[in-house]
């Protein structure tokens, strides 16, 4: 069955064709919610809130541009939602170099342990470093989507970026004393 047809099947609510969309995309969207989770728990719950929200609004889908980015914008917004509401997000005033560079070396350093020091940022930190770094958008779009200034975007990035780049080195002096 195309995807345009199970996607009309999922805007009448059936349950079966809401079952394989969401077996189709799970996997792609969770490791998304892990990106902009704490944990693991917290990025179940994303997904489910997620899915709700997608098979809620799915006859809005009119079928022009990729589905799977639709899917994945309802993600991200749901999962910063809940960090709005909860009022996670606050202006940070300290004065911070405008661009970190975080170097990392691929061979050394595991895609799991990126991903676990992402989840410890702080969530105003973890919030802007995957939209802007890991998701492509703009200061500007951080902003409006995060309901902050964009200097402030700017300011927590940076802040995120020299936590990692610490994270980062501590992995790498730990890593060396274990060689020896």
């Amino acid at each position: 069955m195309g995807l345009k047809k199970l996607i009309q099947r999922c805007a009448k609510n059936d349950r079966k064709a809401q079952a394989e969309v969401y077996q189709l995309f799970s996997g792609k969207l969770f490791a998304l919610c892990l990106k902009y989770s704490k944990n693991y728990a917290e990025a179940q719950d994303n997904l489910q809130d997620g899915f709700i929200t997608i098979f809620n609004k799915i006859g809005q889908y009119n079928h022009k541009g990729s589905f799977e980015g639709w899917m994945k914008r309802i993600v991200i917004n749901t999962a910063l939602q809940k960090y709005r509401t909860k009022s996670m997000l606050s202006l940070v005033t300290e004065e911070i170099p405008d661009e970190i560079i975080v170097e990392i070396d691929e061979e050394t350093v595991s895609l799991d342990f990126l991903l676990s020091i992402i989840q410890e940022l702080p969530d105003r930190y973890r919030m802007v470093f995957n939209l802007y770094v890991l998701d492509g958008y703009s200061h500007k779009e951080v902003a409006n989507k995060l309901t902050i200034t964009e200097g402030t975007s700017k300011s927590n990035l940076s802040r995120a970026r020299l936590i990692l780049r610490e994270k980062l080195n501590e992995e790498e002096q730990t890593s060396i004393k274990m060689q020896n």
